[in-house]
């Protein structure tokens, strides 16, 4: 009955300005917009949506309650990280190795949490 999920939501005060910031970070492209909402891409298909936000932000830790980072894929982690060194990118730790799988925290313009992670072995 349920196949999955089609998108995930973040609200910025600057939807347009976070979405710009996936594209030229992390490569994203905006693919769809309307009234003030952006969906931005990635290249294996996976959708965000980013809406105008409401109200002031709460601050965020690694354990606040609620949705915590999202995950990125890179096609090589030690460019990838490098890159985003290199394009200022502020970052929450160093790489650092857990159960076989290679992992950097960092944040978005809006100070979203992601993460950088290289899995040994796909998950099942």
């Amino acid at each position: 009955m349920f196949q999955g999920l089609e998108h995930t939501a973040l609200a910025s005060p600057d939807p347009r300005k976070l979405a710009q910031w996936y594209v030229d970070v992390l490569g994203f492209k905006i693919n769809y917009t309307y009234a003030g909402n952006y969906f931005v891409k990635a290249p294996n298909g996976t959708v965000l949506e980013i809406i105008p936000s409401e109200g002031e932000r709460v601050e965020l830790t690694m354990k606040t309650p609620g949705i915590r980072h999202l995950a990125i894929i890179p096609d090589d982690f030690d460019a990838a990280y490098e890159q985003l060194k290199a394009g200022g990118v502020k970052f929450h730790t160093e790489p650092f190795e857990t159960g076989g799988n290679r992992l950097v925290f960092f944040a978005d313009l809006d100070g979203n949490y992601l993460h950088l992670i290289h899995r040994q072995q796909p998950l099942p």
